[in-house]
């Protein structure tokens, strides 16, 4: 049994139509070292998505070894500044052919799930997400979809169809779902048949896809974060091979100078732990986005932020902080340890030196002090702080006024109307290196009634 505490995490793509797929893939392999990776399953699209830029099943397995490849010219230099990237070797023998000629709903009509799973359908992907899922961990194993789930869905199908009962919902609880929209059939399928299942559906609850969470990775807020301009300057010239096929325009521009849309980063953003996500607590909120309950599953929520109240709101926010963290993992993969900055260590005083939540009991008009002092940085720069309150993350809807949020040690006064309420207070704390990196601790005060 593994004694890893890092996030496990199975990725299904559609990489080889839009290119923002590549772009979420580089990405997450700058953060190789933060997750256990164990799956990335290519699914190819019956329709002219892949078509339009000759994609078949080989040349897609192809696409993702050419960009680990990359990764792997890296890797060694990646390992001077973090422990725990892979080698490509590993990462490669975790790349598993999925189906293809999926049906998907940008064709129109994607026509019933059932064209793609039941007997005879089990693929190499379909089986590994089986054998991962079965591996004796206790961990659960975190789904990102950025396409459609169909070798997810063959796979509940096929431990539907083997096994008992209970041995299908003890199979069902090590699975943790978020998925980039409804992208082809399976998606709905899966939320049927399987409504015990842990799932994110990440899209706008009006159907309008450019409303939906996930756009926030690149709508709304500084979308100079996401224009060309940075990211020539920061990903893609002189970052070394892998930032060199960082593709510079998807299919979506994302604003009249833009090229970084990302659109499925979110999905593995959510199981990231950087001290201000909770994957178990989907209304929390982190960089993934915030979702909330819609039957069985949960689908986005609404953060108000930048005068927008909007599910775009809940990934946007935090998206100088994404950045500017992705650019500095670019300079690790081309410049020592000595020049590129490291992100600030997030300490409380009286908290275990974890990345959890830490929770706080405490009466209606109590004073509390919030200590941070002990926070650090790895290169020696000079630490800024803040504290705030996540509003739509708590239940309290009242004012909360924190005194000297902008230093170490922050008081905060329970409002006296707050009993039976829950507060999310977040630390932010930021370093003056370049770029300049940000680490969070989520402090969760629990009122008596």
């Amino acid at each position: 049994m593994t004694t890893s505490r890092k996030p496990r995490l199975v990725v299904l793509t559609d990489i080889g139509g839009d290119p923002d797929d590549q772009q979420s893939l580089i990405r997450l392999l700058t953060y190789a070292n933060e997750f256990t990776i164990e799956g990335i399953i290519p699914e190819l699209w019956s329709g002219n998505e892949h078509a339009r830029r000759g994609i078949d099943a080989e040349s897609q397995m192809q696409l993702v070894r050419e960009i680990i490849s990359a990764y792997g010219e890296v890797q060694a230099n990646l390992a001077r500044h973090a422990a725990g990237y892979p080698d490509a070797g590993y990462l490669n023998s975790c790349l598993k052919r999925g189906m293809v000629n999926v049906p998907t709903s940008l064709e129109g009509d994607p026509g019933p799930a059932e064209k793609v799973i039941g007997e005879g359908k089990d693929t190499e992907g379909s089986d590994w997400i089986i054998a991962v899922v079965d591996r004796e961990d206790p961990r659960p194993v975190n789904v990102a979809v950025w396409g459609g789930p169909a070798d997810l869905a063959q796979a509940l199908w096929r431990v539907r169809r083997d096994r008992s009962q209970a041995e299908l919902e003890r199979f069902l609880a090590k699975i943790r779902v978020h998925t980039i929209g409804d992208q082809d059939a399976t998606g709905p399928w899966i939320r049927r048949h399987f409504p015990a299942l842990f799932y994110i559906l990440n899209m706008s609850r009006s159907g309008k896809k450019l409303s939906s969470c996930y756009r926030g990775m690149y709508l709304g807020g500084d979308e100079t974060l996401t224009s060309a301009e940075w990211v020539k300057e920061n990903i893609a010239q002189e970052h070394g091979p892998l930032g060199r096929l960082y593709p510079l325009q998807t299919w979506t521009a994302p604003n009249p100078h833009g090229c970084l849309k990302e659109g499925d980063t979110p999905s593995w953003f959510y199981f990231l732990e950087n001290g201000l996500n909770v994957p178990g607590r989907p209304d929390w909120g982190g960089w993934g986005g915030r979702f909330t309950k819609n039957g069985s599953f949960f689908q986005d929520a609404l953060d108000t932020e930048a005068g927008e109240t909007s599910h775009r709101a809940t990934v946007f926010r935090w998206r100088a902080a994404f950045q500017n963290d992705f650019a500095a993992r670019m300079d690790w993969c081309v410049k020592p340890a000595t020049v590129a900055n490291h992100p600030p260590l997030a300490a409380l005083v009286g908290a275990p030196p974890t990345r959890a939540p830490h929770f706080i009991a405490a009466h209606p008009g109590e004073t509390l002090t919030l200590d941070a002092s002990a926070s650090t940085d790895p290169d020696g720069d000079s630490l800024c702080f803040s504290w705030w309150m996540y509003q739509e993350a708590g239940t309290y809807t009242g004012p909360v006024e924190l005194h000297e949020a902008d230093t170490p040690v922050c008081r905060l006064p329970v409002p006296e109307d707050a009993g039976g309420h829950q507060l999310h207070i977040i630390l932010e704390v930021q370093d003056d290196g370049e770029p300049p990196l940000t680490t969070y601790r989520r402090v969760v005060v629990e009122i008596s009634a």
